[in-house]
């Protein structure tokens, strides 16, 4: 039985699906837990449902529409926002009503720019909160053309697929992982290094926010994939086995890219600016 087992492991289509596997799970773990994703759901409000999806991220070239699904036309609602990290007083707004649909607009910010916002349902002297128990942050970003944004998250997935099929390889001692690795490090270099800063340019205006410029975690994690996967080729140069080198920076990369994309992202300092 084990060493049927070993014998299946040992299959490259096997260790291949099983990479696919793991970088599917760990990229759809990190757009769900991004601060980018929709706040999404469902709330009963005086025996009425509500339904909202509430976008975090939005283009900076026109305003923000937040609509929310209220079949019930006895509820009405008020959109509050303001601008993050700014310290300043909500502005209300009421939302219109377009048949089942009530709608606000929140104002075009800079590239870069968040606002904070919230909604109160009305209805009958009665109100509630949606979200229920949080405010939701959006951030503002220029267009990232296709040409540039594509490559850029096909070179990052398959730089995670080739790295985590690095590591699958290194925990076979009679493998050799080691183009793998290589190949791992040149699509690093191309999604991360020269497409990343693209789109990083194109959204927020500044190519690259990480060491030594800024803190951005993005670009920071990415420089600490590029350096663990280096020093695995380095120590692994001429004849020498690096099977524990490899799998180390595998679990590395995992672990990093499993921090959700844009935490700790670019934000526009609006102290420094006029109030739009």
């Amino acid at each position: 039985m084990i060493q049927t087992a070993l014998t299946f492991f040992r299959s490259s289509t096997v260790r291949w699906l099983l990479a696919i596997l793991i970088t599917l799970a760990s990229a759809v773990y990190q757009r769900v837990t991004g601060p980018t994703y929709p706040v999404q759901g469902q709330i009963e409000f005086e025996r009425s449902v509500v339904q909202y999806r509430l976008l975090r991220s939005h283009n900076s070239d026109h305003n923000q529409t937040v609509t929310i699904q209220a079949p019930d036309t006895t509820i009405s609602a008020v959109l509050s926002y303001r601008r993050v990290p700014a310290s300043e007083s909500w502005t209300r707004v009421g939302m219109h009503r377009s048949s089942n649909q009530l709608i606000g607009e929140i104002p075009h910010q800079p590239p870069a720019g968040k606002v904070e916002y919230r909604i109160q349902l009305h209805r009958a002297g009665q109100e509630m909160s949606l979200p229920v128990d949080h405010n939701v942050v959006t951030r503002f970003k220029g267009d990232v053309p296709a040409v540039v944004l594509i490559p850029h998250i096909l070179f990052m997935f398959l730089a995670m697929l080739y790295s985590t099929r690095a590591g699958i390889e290194a925990l076979d001692h009679n493998s050799n992982p080691q183009k793998l690795a290589i190949w791992t490090i040149a699509l690093l270099l191309l999604g991360g290094f020269i497409f990343g800063p693209l789109v990083q340019k194109y959204a927020f205006g500044t190519p690259w926010t990480g060491v030594p410029f800024g803190w951005d975690l993005t670009d920071n994690k990415t420089l600490i994939a590029l350096l663990v996967w280096l020093a695995a080729i380095f120590v692994g140069r001429g004849k020498r086995k690096t099977h524990g080198w490899v799998v180390a920076a595998a679990i590395v990369t995992l672990v990093i890219f499993l921090i959700p994309h844009s935490l700790l992202g670019s934000e526009l300092k609006y102290p420094e600016l006029p109030r739009r």
